[in-house]
C-alpha cells in the first residue's frame, strides 16, 4: 500500500496522486475509454490510490471523474478523494469578484457529483494583473460556507506564496513542477513552503513519460505524442539536449539496477526523497503502471546516487528563474504553449 501524508490537520492522501492532465480532451489525439480508465482507477483505488488531481480547465477531466463517483457511490463503493483548481481565465484576472468564482466552484461541484471539493488550488497567470490576494480570500469564504475543504496554491512563485501565507488565509498545499530534470522549487520555494506549512504536491516527476525505460538510447521523436510531451521536451532542450538527456537516463539506469526498479520508480523517488514533499502527481494510465509507483515510494537513494545524478545534469537543472518564470514570459518558448481562456470555452 501507498504511505499516507497530510494535508492539514486530518485530511490524509498518498504519496503517489493519480493526475488527470493526460484525459483532458485536445491533450493527445486518441479519445478515453470510459470503461478501461473506470477499471483501471478501480484497480487504483484497491491499492490504496484514492486521490486524484484535475482542474477546472482540464476539459472533461472532471466530469469523468464525477460520472466514475456516481458509479462508486451507486454500488456501495467509496469514491476518490478529488483534487481540482481554481484557474480563472487571463482575461477576467482584472474584473473578478465573488460571484465569478462560485460560478467556477459551483460548476467544479455539479461535474463531480459532490457537495464539497476535497482540495482547490488556486492559480493566477499574470502578477501584473492585481487581486490574486483578494481572489484567494473569496475561496476562502467559500470554504467557510462549505464548498471547500481545503484550499491550495499551485505554480505562485516564492514572494507570492510568502504574501498570501502572511494573509492568515488557511492553506494546505503548493503544487509544483519538480523532477530530475526540473529543480526549481528546491533554489528557493521549497524552503519557504516548509516555513508555510505547506507540503509541496509535485506534478511533471516523470516529465510526461519521458523520464522512464522506453527512451533510454532512442533518438528523439520528430513530434511529440501530445501537449505533455511537448511541454517536458522544452525541460530537456533546458538540460542541453537530447544527448545530454540520454546521460541522465543511463545514469537512472544504473540507480534502477541496483534498486531493481525502472528509471520512472526511481525518478519519482527522487523527488520525493526532497525536502518538503508530500506527494509525487503521476498520470498513471494503465495496470502495468501500479507496481511501478509501489515500488516508486519503497525506493530510498543514498548520497552516492544523489552525487551521480548531479553529476550526470548538473546541480541547479531546470529552467532559469523561479518556479513557473518561465512559463510566465510572455512571447518565451514555455509560454507558448500555454491556453489562457478555457474556463470561458467551457459550455457546462
Amino acid at each position: 500500500m501507498i504511505p499516507l501524508i497530510a494535508l492539514g490537520s486530518d485530511y490524509l492522501v498518498p504519496r503517489v496522486i493519480l493526475g488527470g492532465w493526460q484525459l483532458a480532451a485536445g491533450h493527445s489525439a486518441g479519445p478515453t475509454d470510459q470503461t478501461s480508465i473506470f477499471e483501471f482507477w478501480d484497480r487504483c483505488l484497491d491499492r490504496g490510490l484514492n486521490t486524484f488531481d484535475c482542474a477546472d480547465i482540464y476539459t472533461g477531466v472532471e466530469a469523468l471523474i464525477g460520472a466514475y463517483g456516481r458509479r462508486r457511490r451507486a454500488a456501495g463503493q467509496s469514491r476518490p478523494q478529488v483534487h481540482t483548481k481554481f484557474v480563472p481565465d487571463l482575461g477576467m484576472l482584472a474584473t473578478i469578484d465573488r460571484r465569478y468564482v462560485e460560478r467556477i466552484v459551483d460548476r467544479s461541484l455539479a461535474r463531480l457529483g459532490v457537495d464539497q471539493l476535497d482540495l482547490v488550488q488556486f492559480h493566477w497567470w499574470d502578477y501584473q494583473v492585481p487581486g490574486y490576494a483578494a481572489t484567494l480570500g473569496f475561496l476562502d469564504d467559500l470554504r467557510r460556507d462549505g464548498k471547500i475543504r481545503l484550499i491550495g496554491l499551485t505554480n505562485f512563485d516564492t514572494p507570492r506564496l510568502r504574501e498570501l501565507a502572511a494573509t492568515g488565509i488557511p492553506m494546505a498545499s503548493i503544487q509544483v513542477q519538480y523532477s530530475v530534470l526540473d529543480q526549481r522549487p528546491a533554489r528557493a520555494l521549497a524552503a519557504a513552503a516548509q516555513g508555510a506549512r505547506l507540503p509541496l504536491l509535485c506534478y511533471g516527476t516523470v516529465a510526461g513519460g519521458f523520464l522512464s525505460d522506453r527512451w533510454l538510447g532512442t533518438n528523439a521523436p520528430n513530434e511529440a505524442e501530445n501537449r505533455s510531451l511537448v511541454k517536458y521536451r522544452l525541460i530537456i532542450d533546458e538540460i542541453g539536449g537530447w544527448p545530454a538527456f540520454q546521460r541522465v537516463l543511463e545514469t537512472l539506469r544504473e540507480i534502477a539496477d541496483k534498486q531493481g526498479a525502472s528509471i520512472a520508480a526511481v525518478a519519482i523517488a527522487f523527488v520525493l526523497g526532497q525536502p518538503g514533499i508530500g506527494a509525487s502527481i503521476v498520470g498513471a494510465r494503465h495496470g502495468g503502471h501500479l507496481d511501478e509507483l509501489e515500488r516508486a515510494v519503497t525506493i530510498r537513494l543514498d548520497p552516492k546516487d544523489g552525487a551521480a545524478i548531479s553529476a550526470a545534469i548538473g546541480r541547479d537543472p531546470g529552467p532559469p528563474g523561479d518556479v513557473y518564470a518561465a512559463e510566465r514570459t510572455t512571447g518565451g518558448q514555455h509560454a507558448a504553449i500555454m491556453k489562457y481562456d478555457l474556463n470561458a470555452r467551457a459550455t457546462d
